[in-house]
């Protein structure tokens, strides 16, 4: 598959995760927000629509700093596509670079929502052990962050990491010999 191909299939992947997260939102509001929780599981699993949302991060630590989070959320944005555009073609890595898809529509998920009420919309609640609630946005970055990390730390040998720092050199590279000449 060529390069525009790769890029056009995770762009279309991206958006269509990007879209599920903000539809589970939007049923969210419209079904749960000033309403019981939905019991998925009896005393372990549950929709529940979290009050005023969630202005924070992960548990929400940092509270109340949107600007911190949007900034965060664009730079990382723009280093998975940087590297997704520049990653190496071998099927080895393909599940790294989907992984980085997820990760991305994660935290553009949670960007939309930050620019557009100032919160994140949370909404189903691990009951049995009283876990933070979260959202389909959430699952897509820290599922696939664990994945991922398991995959680089156990999978990838010494020499299949060079490869990333050509995904982020080479073009960096080329321009600079480009100027050269």
């Amino acid at each position: 598959m060529g390069k525009f191909k790769r890029c056009a299939a995770d762009l279309l992947l991206f958006l269509v995760l990007v879209a599920a997260d903000r539809y589970t939102k939007i049923w969210a509001v419209a079904t749960l927000k000033d309403n019981a929780s939905i019991p998925l599981i009896k005393n372990v699993l549950e929709l529940y629509y979290l009050p005023n949302g969630n202005t924070g991060a992960a548990f929400g630590i940092l509270s109340g700093h949107r600007l911190l989070f949007l900034i965060i959320a664009v730079a990382v944005v723009t280093v998975i596509a940087y590297l997704v555009i520049n990653m190496p073609r071998p099927k080895k890595y393909k599940v790294v670079e989907i992984l980085l898809v997820f990760i991305a529509a994660g935290g553009v998920g949670n960007m939309i929502d930050r620019i557009i009420q100032n919160y994140v919309i949370d909404f189903i609640y691990i009951s049995c052990i009283n876990f933070p609630v979260f959202n389909v946005a959430d699952m897509y970055v820290s599922v696939c962050t664990v994945i991922l990390a398991i995959i680089l730390l156990f999978k990838f040998k010494e020499e299949d990491y060079s490869v990333f720092d050509d995904a982020f050199a080479a073009p960096l590279k080329n321009r600079f010999e480009r100027k050269k000449k």
